[in-house]
């Protein structure tokens, strides 16, 4: 079976950093992989690079068979894959029910009464359906959050990406979104995170990834990695995150 995402030694230079030093990964298709890792690593750089948010200046990145290297291939990538930040970068001025309708309709297409049915089973996934005439400054943290994997998941991704996703909340905010990452994990979505949250990656992840100035440090299951690190550097990492 091919890979669903199939990286190759990717490297990226902010000037004269190199950020991402050689990078190599096969993710399949099923997979939970989380990224752990300290600050600076280059763990949100690779993220981005997989829908070419982030260039790359070496290597090559194919993603449910489309290489991105052309501006039509990109889009038609960015179609199939979702994102979710750190920050929900909602749209204020819209409702909740418009910021999860918008993009099916420009994107795919969808009329109006199409987009409100798919918009609404959505935020019923997610927990929030009575927040639908909602604006998001209206929102708790992790409802914002829920609402930016709602409009996400509308576009029916193959696979997601998220980028730090909690770190913004508040502790007691934290779990909500895990649950519904959780959630998306056990139906088989395709999932690359970045995060600190150990829980989620025991329950949830097939691989754990640590990467440190650029490159992959170790890889392995999440239990194995965390309980048996073979690495120095995974070892120093893990002995200040997990408690």
């Amino acid at each position: 079976m091919e890979p669903i995402i199939k990286i190759k030694d990717i490297h990226k230079y902010f000037g004269h950093v190199e950020a991402i030093k050689g990078v190599s990964l096969d993710i399949m298709k099923g997979d939970v992989v989380v990224v752990i890792g300290p600050s600076g690593s280059g763990k949100s750089t690779l993220l981005r690079c997989i829908n070419r948010l982030e260039e790359f200046d070496h290597g090559s990145i194919v993603v449910d068979g489309i290489p991105l290297d052309t501006a039509e291939n990109i889009n038609a990538v960015r179609t199939e894959v979702g994102m979710v930040f750190q920050q929900f970068n909602l749209f204020p001025h819209l409702s909740v029910l418009e910021n999860v309708m918008l993009a099916q309709k420009i994107v795919r297409k969808r009329d109006h009464k199409e987009a409100l049915k798919v918009a609404m089973e959505l935020l019923n996934k997610v927990g929030i359906p009575e927040k639908a005439k909602a604006f998001p400054g209206q929102l708790s943290g992790g409802q914002q959050q829920r609402v930016a994997i709602a409009r996400a998941l509308a576009m029916n991704p193959k696979i997601m990406l998220f980028d730090e996703p909690t770190s913004a909340l508040d502790p007691e905010m934290i779990q909500e979104v895990l649950d519904v990452m959780i959630t998306l994990a056990r139906e088989g979505m395709t999932m690359v995170v970045v995060s600190h949250e150990m829980g989620f990656a025991r329950a949830c992840a097939n691989r754990a990834i640590l990467m440190d100035a650029g490159q992959i440090v170790e890889e392995a299951p999440p239990d194995v990695l965390f309980s048996h690190p073979t690495h120095e550097r995974t070892k120093a990492f893990l002995s200040k995150v997990l408690h």
